[in-house]
């Protein structure tokens, strides 16, 4: 007779989340036992034959200009390190600009393997990172389909007169953008203005 793991035991032994081993049976693709007190068991041979699915780790880094390129550089390497310690199979998505910009391209990329069940868990340096308004619909969808948010740096989270001070940078840089060129004399005047504002309060 086969031996029998609980759903905790089954889920180390594939390397997913308890979440992906409940969709699953909901899908048909994995349909547990129940003990006389409703718990799920696995049995140990047909979790063997059962091959992961193409679902894994995805750690996401955005910054918002180039001239920032540095912390880019290092969020992706504390993801990567962070990763490979947990020993997940992962893939690193980033992005170049503003957080209040829900059409660049890794987003997008992001959300569409989300909706299709291919994200195992999503990985952050902070909040923060992946939208500056709006990051909870993101998380929401994450929910909804089974995937997991780990985020890295929580004990660094700024104040709330620091998150204001940036949130009022990032809409004026993007509306002075828009206005004047994001490339233009004005505009980066004007970025560099409010960024010694944001720094003295």
């Amino acid at each position: 007779m086969s031996k029998l793991l609980s759903i905790s035991e089954a889920a180390k032994l594939k390397g997913v989340s308890t979440s992906t081993l409940r969709r699953w049976e909901a899908e048909g693709k994995l349909i547990p036992q129940r003990t006389a007190n409703g718990h799920r068991r696995y049995e140990l041979s047909e979790l063997l034959g059962i091959k992961k699915e193409l679902s894994y780790t995805i750690g996401y880094a955005r910054t918002s200009s180039h001239d920032q390129k540095k912390d880019l550089e290092r969020q992706i390497e504390v993801l990567e390190l962070f990763c490979a310690q947990q020993g997940w199979q992962y893939e690193i998505i980033k992005d170049l600009g503003s957080g209040m910009n829900y059409n660049k391209r890794g987003l997008q990329k992001l959300i569409r393997l989300i909706v299709d069940n291919k994200v195992e868990r999503l990985v952050l340096t902070q909040k923060d990172r992946l939208l500056r308004f709006g990051g909870e619909l993101i998380f929401s969808l994450c929910e909804h389909f089974g995937t997991e948010v780990v985020i890295i740096n929580r004990t660094e989270d700024s104040s709330y007169e620091e998150d204001l001070a940036q949130d009022v940078l990032e809409i004026i840089t993007v509306f002075s953008a828009r206005l004047y060129g994001s490339r233009s004399h004005k505009n980066k005047k004007i970025i560099e203005q409010l960024r010694e504002i944001a720094q003295e309060i």
